[in-house]
């Protein structure tokens, strides 16, 4: 199969709500499928919500009571790769034929029970959970909510003729976190981001595009207060500051010619898709493989080391 239809997921969660948002997604995998795409892409920790509060409430407090609460209340909705809404989700990817990377708040099993990991999970139609890549390095206050990731599941996967990676939110500015994915076959680049802030983004899809010769699906994700529950610990505080929006989207497509061929504009819902092809990829690589007649091993020699971060499972 040298093409596969491409789907991004631009949608509110019921946000700090893992069973509402698992409907969310499971609802989003059967439009998808009726809209033929095979692989559908949701943002940056979709399920079950991004930790938008910590840089709106004065998160460095050491020992800060509503903190604590605040976070007692994220830890609860986190979910486990092995749990049951994976187990549902994973079930609707395969009972509809559409496969899935989406953005989770992952919590520890067994050993990090207490502790939250950014996680991108790729799921196959038929083979269920084939990863679950926990961010290697969370981004200034989010390293107060999330813990530290490890390159154990930094891999691509196979889906058809394509080879498919991805990462989370600023992870796509590591050069060699991309290389990594580049010299592990990459053909279908996933960025998944919270919102689509221009000191966030900076345009990167088209980057990673040119740069790997790629096709790139950036999906941002969208948030309002209407999304918050009001027994959240900070929702009034929130309120009365005047936060409406909070995520505005502005998702897309993008070719490895960087150009844009399928994109959701921002502040709107919706799912679209594009059917993307090997052969633009082969054409682009005309001129410059990045892991391969332009790589030089003779000269550079990078090692991933792809084992899991102390024995938090």
């Amino acid at each position: 199969m040298s093409k596969l239809t491409l789907g991004i997921a631009q949608l509110h969660p019921a946000w700090g709500n893992k069973a509402a948002t698992t409907e969310i997604v499971i609802d989003a995998i059967a439009q998808a499928a009726g809209q033929g795409i095979e692989l559908l892409a949701f943002s940056e920790t979709f399920l079950s919500g991004y930790p938008f509060w910590l840089c709106r409430s004065g998160e460095a407090a050491y020992d800060e009571v509503r903190q604590q609460r605040a976070y007692a209340q994220f830890l609860e909705q986190g979910v486990e790769i092995d749990g049951a809404e994976i187990a549902a989700i994973r079930q609707a990817a395969g009972d509809h034929h559409v496969s899935v990377y989406l953005g989770v708040n992952e919590r520890g099993a067994k050993a990090g029970r207490g502790s939250i990991w950014c996680s991108l999970v790729t799921i196959d139609t038929e083979k269920g959970v084939l990863g679950a890549h926990r961010k290697m390095v969370p981004t200034y206050e989010e390293r107060i909510c999330w813990a530290i990731g490890d390159a154990l599941e930094l891999r691509t996967y196979p889906f058809g003729a394509f080879r498919v990676g991805g990462l989370n939110c600023w992870e796509n500015w590591m050069p060699l976190a991309r290389n990594a994915l580049y010299e592990d076959g990459e053909d279908i680049h996933i960025c998944v981001w919270p919102g689509n802030a221009a000191a966030v983004t900076h345009d990167l899809a088209r980057v990673v595009a040119h740069e790997g010769r790629v096709w790139a699906a950036s999906v941002a994700g969208l948030l309002s207060l209407a999304d918050i529950p009001e027994d959240f610990e900070f929702y009034s505080d929130l309120k009365a500051a005047g936060f409406d929006v909070i995520f505005e989207g502005g998702s897309m497509i993008v070719s490895p010619e960087q150009k844009i061929v399928a994109q959701i504009p921002p502040l709107v819902s919706g799912i679209t898709g594009f059917q993307v092809d090997m052969a633009s990829i082969r054409r682009a690589r005309a001129d410059f493989d990045v892991s391969g007649h332009y790589s030089r091993p003779d000269i550079f020699q990078v090692q991933t080391h792809r084992h899991r971060t102390g024995r938090h499972t």
